[in-house]
């Protein structure tokens, strides 16, 4: 399916954002990153590089982690996109639970990307190893230079999805 043409300037778009049905009107050129942010008023997505290098953007669409500042939300349509917002809807989730006890949030502008992306790796590999953890999150950049703590905090989140503790 592809958007349909509101006027020359806008197109509709109908997707999933959290569970929830959205139709946006955007231009051709508006991105995802944007289209979240702007037109359906969800600011923990971040925007930072805007070239798909620091990994703040970060959103699960159809399942997989992209970077939103490098998908138009034109191209979006009929997708479902799960936001930090969205991992977060009933409270805070065990993964952001181990990245406040790991002291993982430092400034806090990158961690809904981290977050997202760690879930991401969470559940495509429940029990990595560091190596796996470091290069599954090495498309997210931290500028407080907190990598260790975040190592740990999908350390510890993956032991307790495990059943290693609670």
């Amino acid at each position: 399916m592809t958007s349909a043409p509101v006027n020359d300037d806008l197109h509709t778009v109908t997707l999933t954002v959290n569970g929830s049905e959205r139709t946006v009107a955007v231009p051709p050129h508006r991105t995802l990153l944007d289209g979240l942010r702007d037109e359906v008023g969800l600011p923990g997505t971040k925007s930072c590089c805007a070239d798909g290098e620091c990994g703040a953007c970060t959103v699960l669409l159809d399942g997989r982690a992209v970077n939103s500042c490098l998908v138009l939300c034109v191209e979006t349509e009929g997708c479902e996109v799960t936001t930090v917002e969205g991992l977060s809807q009933d409270g805070l989730t065990d993964l952001q639970e181990e990245f406040l006890n790991a002291g993982a949030v430092q400034c806090g502008f990158c961690i809904p990307g981290q977050v997202v992306s760690a879930e991401y790796l969470l559940r495509t590999n429940p029990s990595p190893t560091e190596e796996q953890i470091r290069e599954g999150m090495s498309g997210n950049l931290c500028r407080c230079a907190g990598y260790q703590r975040i190592v740990r905090a999908v350390q510890a989140t993956a032991a307790r999805r495990s059943g290693g503790h609670d």
